[in-house]
């Protein structure tokens, strides 16, 4: 491999889950740093070791994996040698439970649940590392549906001034928030996958957003896109 490998942090309270991960990670060359039991842990780790990555559990002792993943991106953006600091994504054993939307609020990069498959979980690892978030479109709708109706916002800090951003790329935040995908984008706007990425890139760098997670919750916080209203087409 070229470049310096990938570098990675498993939080979880479970010791099996913990092992298995890293055995998973480490046979396809990702370096695991540390291993955390709780939040606390996981925050001291990757404030000594500096990971890419970071995979964590929501429902630990001590400090639960939302303020964890809260105190870890607080820390700052940039990670060591000006390199794009750790990312975050959050385990779950339940799909969407109701620890996920607040998780996420919280700069996760994505989730993944725990009966992920091996190539699964690389793939997710190496994809977040690359700058790109981990939600699937269906999981985008379903975090609609399920979350973004409700009354009491997340403090999320996403406040953003969208007077910025052109027409084309109005329209582009405004469809990625209800679920689609680049290639769907592409379809509906007559526009190519290239041409949609670098829409999708403009946006998070105009808002300063760290990936797609995040201008999706700010397209439902600053009133873009109805949650009322049904995700797509439909």
């Amino acid at each position: 491999m070229n470049g310096p490998a990938l570098r990675a942090v498993i939080a979880d309270d479970q010791a099996l889950v913990r092992t298995g991960f890293g055995m998973i990670l480490a046979a396809d060359g990702i370096e695991v740093t540390a291993e955390a039991a709780d939040g606390a842990e996981a925050v001291d780790a990757v404030r000594r070791t500096r990971p890419d990555v970071v995979l964590m559990d929501i429902r630990m002792p001590r400090m639960d994996g939302i303020e964890a993943t809260r105190r870890i991106l607080d820390d700052g953006p940039d990670g060591p040698d000006g390199s794009d600091g750790t990312r975050v994504i959050i385990l779950t054993t339940y799909d969407l439970d109701h620890y996920v939307y607040a998780a996420l609020t919280a700069g996760a990069s994505g989730f993944l649940l725990k009966d992920v498959t091996p190539e699964h979980l690389v793939a997710a690892v190496r994809l977040v590392r690359s700058g790109d978030a981990l939600l699937a479109p269906t999981i985008t709708r379903r975090l609609i549906e399920r979350f973004a109706h409700r009354q009491e916002s997340p403090q999320t800090g996403l406040h953003r001034d969208l007077s910025g951003l052109t027409p084309r790329e109005l329209e582009v935040l405004r469809l990625m928030a209800t679920g689609l995908s680049n290639a769907e984008l592409a379809d509906r706007l007559f526009l190519s996958p290239t041409t949609v990425k670098t829409h999708v890139g403009r946006i998070l760098s105009k808002l300063d957003l760290r990936d797609r997670v995040q201008a999706v919750v700010l397209a439902y916080e600053s009133g873009l896109i109805s949650p009322q209203s049904p995700p797509g087409t439909g």
